[in-house]
């Protein structure tokens, strides 16, 4: 019965051109079907069914690892609500496609040419011929980390907090998967305030957050080849570089502009200052926990935390916005384009035309999305700029940090963010990919000419 619904899984697959569409079209059925859930009595703390905007918006969020929510997750929803949740956030981390690769070779040992090509655009894998393996890695660590992070969280809510064993265990896988998927979504009120001076609450999901948004990619490297930093690919090198300067940029950038601020960072102590603002510079990677009040920062902090969930974390990982990847290109195209140079070269290595493009158009793409969404939310809420500017490139970039925002808008603006979000964890190359009809093929080349340019 199993395999019979595979191959019928399959064979609808098949209709569609591009594995872009196939992974648009499932995870838009994945929240549909997390929508239902979610708007049963059984997912409500109340026993009354959810409505549907509410619901629609919190699988979004959960599916897309995003964490904005409309309600307060640990008093809105039940066990079962927040079981559901949970569940939709490892979906939509794992990936649909990883997930429905593994079902059918579980239930044939065999995959077809359609079900390797759309699991490959998920995972974003190079190389076909070792999808199979790649996939059981995916998988594997990913279940792996987040054994060892809930391990670690539950011993600190036991013997820490006095949690009950079996609250502390709850809690502990909750937010081990919740950190490590990058979702954000978090069972108390305040998300983790009431931790900030705690490492082993705030460091343990710090590292699920920066491993999860790494990229499998660049963590199966590093596992094979980390005392050898030479041989390291050039995405590996860029993900790791940019990565180390947004976290140690944030890091500084937080720790003075909010020293003082008697709401913030004011009454902690120098250590506790310094793991707050680091938690702070880690989370815009599209995790979206806080151990500091968001609504309280200045706002020169909320541009800096706008910046890094608009770049997000490593290709092929749980994080969001447009990847650090794109960022370490676009540094490298510019260099290159003020040094008068014909190439981009990166070490001894020289930068394609087509990742040139992809990152160029991504960029554009997403700055061109982010304008328009917070235009019309500016028109059909009455928040001031800074807030709606900072709501909707956390719904884009998937990080789930808010000012207050979504949960106090009109029911129109909350629609518009699910879009937002669910094109965030798309992307706006994968879904333009998956709306065109089919690819055109120039067979032939037009006249160049000059264009002035500035």
């Amino acid at each position: 019965m199993v395999g019979l619904r595979m191959k019928v899984f399959w064979a609808v697959v098949a209709r569609f051109h591009q594995p872009a569409q196939v992974i648009t079209t499932v995870f838009g059925v994945t929240i549909v079907l997390g929508t239902v859930l979610l708007s049963s009595p059984l997912a409500t703390a109340s026993g009354k069914p959810a409505d549907w905007l509410t619901a629609l918006f919190t699988a979004t969020s959960a599916v897309c690892v995003n964490g904005l929510t409309v309600v307060d997750t640990a008093t809105h929803w039940s066990a079962f609500g927040e079981a559901v949740i949970a569940v939709l956030i490892q979906v939509g981390g794992l990936g649909i496609m990883t997930l429905a690769t593994v079902f059918t070779l579980l239930v044939s040992r065999r995959l077809g040419l359609r079900a390797r090509l759309s699991a490959q655009a998920e995972t974003r894998v190079l190389n076909g011929s070792d999808l199979r393996r790649v996939v059981g890695k995916v998988v594997l660590f990913n279940l792996t980390c987040e054994a060892v992070v809930g391990t670690v969280l539950t011993l600190r809510f036991v013997l820490g907090y006095g949690e009950p064993v079996g609250r502390g265990l709850y809690l502990g896988l909750f937010h081990a998967v919740s950190s490590f998927n990058n979702a954000g979504f978090a069972l108390w009120p305040d998300s983790l305030v009431r931790f900030a001076a705690d490492p082993w609450v705030c460091l343990t999901v710090a590292a699920a957050v920066i491993v999860g948004g790494l990229g499998y990619p660049v963590v199966f490297e590093l596992r094979r080849s980390w005392r050898r930093p030479s041989r390291w690919s050039l995405l590996t090198r860029i993900t790791l570089a940019v990565t180390a300067v947004l976290l140690a940029g944030g890091t500084l950038v937080f720790l003075v502009t909010e020293w003082t601020n008697p709401r913030t960072l004011g009454p902690l102590d120098e250590q506790g200052k310094l793991l707050a603002s680091f938690f702070t510079a880690v989370m815009p990677r599209s995790a979206g926990f806080n151990s500091l009040d968001i609504t309280q920062m200045h706002p020169s902090s909320w541009l800096v935390t706008e910046l890094l969930m608009f770049v997000g974390g490593g290709s092929a990982g749980t994080a969001g916005g447009i990847k650090v990847t794109t960022l370490g290109l676009l540094t490298f195209i510019v260099w290159a384009e003020l040094r008068g140079e014909s190439r981009v070269n990166i070490g001894h290595r020289r930068l394609t035309e087509a990742a040139q493009r992809q990152a160029v158009s991504l960029t554009v793409l997403s700055v061109s999305l982010v304008a328009l969404f917070t235009y019309v939310l500016l028109v059909l809420t009455p928040h001031s700029l800074d807030r709606v500017l900072f709501e909707v490139v956390s719904a884009f970039g998937t990080t789930g940090l808010s000012v207050g925002v979504a949960s106090a808008v009109s029911p129109a603006a909350q629609v518009l963010l699910t879009l937002l979000m669910f094109v965030g964890r798309i992307g706006p190359l994968t879904l333009g990919s998956a709306l065109a009809l089919k690819e055109r093929t120039r067979r032939y080349e037009l006249p160049e000419e000059e264009v002035i340019v500035g």
